[in-house]
């Protein structure tokens, strides 16, 4: 399989075009992936355009890549986003790069109020960091788009959403199973899953996320950890609604 890499340069290339990668793309490419010329390889950029090219120049500092063929893939209807709750370690990280590979469109980092991991004083950081999961883990994955990381939201964040979105909550208390609600129309809404933190989603979070109109379900009958749930979730979607 080509190496996949991302640069905005994609966006408006064409067969026939030289496209460059620079920076730390390039270092990736020459020095890390060891990328040679004539080595077939495809590049994107993030938000769709998909190109195939062979390499006909490559060092630590510019590879070059001849486009010989370009396809715009749509985005993902309906969307899959993952609300997931901010968790201590890095096991919110290994969900959100797994989610990734998976197929989540956005991911929307949560402060839940049993999150032991709080983002008050470094946001930014925060996001900077999982949207650099991301974007390596959708290169990896060889996707065309990169999901979209929007910003700490807070329980009242996710009420408001579930009156415009299908907002499904993975409860382990839940009567409903996931797999028996996944294939459902969503209206052309966003199916959202919400994943809570170690030690749970609270019961006054689930109540005000339920009377908004979220549906609460389970995966199963055990209790996956908060950084495989989103994972399982996102693949039952994905089955449910035949995009594997």
């Amino acid at each position: 399989m080509a190496l996949h890499f991302v640069t905005d340069e994609a966006g408006g290339a064409q067969p026939g075009d030289t496209v460059e990668l620079t920076g730390s793309e390039a270092h990736h490419a020459a020095a890390v992936r060891r990328v040679r010329v004539d080595e077939a390889v495809t590049l994107g950029d993030g938000r769709g355009a998909w190109l195939s090219g062979v390499v006909t120049a490559a060092s630590p500092k510019q590879v070059e890549v001849r486009v010989t063929g370009r396809e715009v893939v749509p985005a993902p209807s309906p969307r899959f986003v993952l609300v997931q709750a901010l968790a201590k370690g890095d096991r919110d990280e290994l969900a959100v790069q797994a989610a990734t590979e998976l197929g989540v469109d956005v991911i929307v980092p949560w402060q839940a109020s049993r999150s032991v991991s709080r983002w008050d004083a470094k946001a930014d950081k925060g996001l900077a960091r999982w949207r650099t999961i991301v974007r390596e883990a959708a290169k990896q994955a060889h996707r065309a788009w990169i999901p979209e990381v929007e910003t700490v939201a807070r329980t009242a964040d996710l009420v408001r959403l579930a009156e415009t979105s299908l907002v499904l909550v993975l409860e382990p208390s839940a009567s409903d199973r996931l797999t028996s609600v996944a294939a459902e129309a969503s209206d052309g809404r966003d199916v959202v899953l919400v994943v809570g933190p170690e030690g749970g989603i609270a019961p006054e979070e689930l109540s005000a996320l339920a009377d908004a109109g979220a549906r609460l379900v389970r995966l199963g009958d055990t209790v996956l950890r908060t950084s495989t749930a989103g994972a399982a979730a996102i693949s039952v979607l994905s089955a449910a609604h035949g995009r594997w």
